[in-house]
């Protein structure tokens, strides 16, 4: 896996496709963070978007196919377990606070 390096503002490594793809790189964090709510949203939601895509991979995404978090597995990442995975890091995380 190709590290993304703190200057990329990427925190969901947006674009690393793999194959030494390095991924998406944002001015600011703020963008940064944009870019990955609205790719989530592509993946939940056919709603429209109602300020600026800032998402690059945005329309490439079929729109609605991911409204639970399980339902990522495969499609946000390979891995099969992915929602899972984003579960487990929840509830632990629930028991922390």
């Amino acid at each position: 896996m190709i590290p993304i390096e703190a200057s990329q503002n990427n925190f969901c490594g947006l674009g690393t496709t793999g194959g030494g793809v390095k991924g998406a790189s944002f001015p600011d964090a703020r963008t940064g963070v944009k870019a990955h709510i609205q790719h989530l949203k592509a993946y939940a939601s056919e709603d429209p978007v109602l300020s600026p895509i800032v998402d690059p991979r945005f329309n490439l995404v079929k729109r609605g196919i991911a409204v639970l978090v399980t339902d990522l597995s495969g499609l946000w990442a390979v891995d099969k377990n992915y929602g899972d995975k984003i579960l487990a890091v929840r509830r632990r995380l629930f028991e922390i606070f």
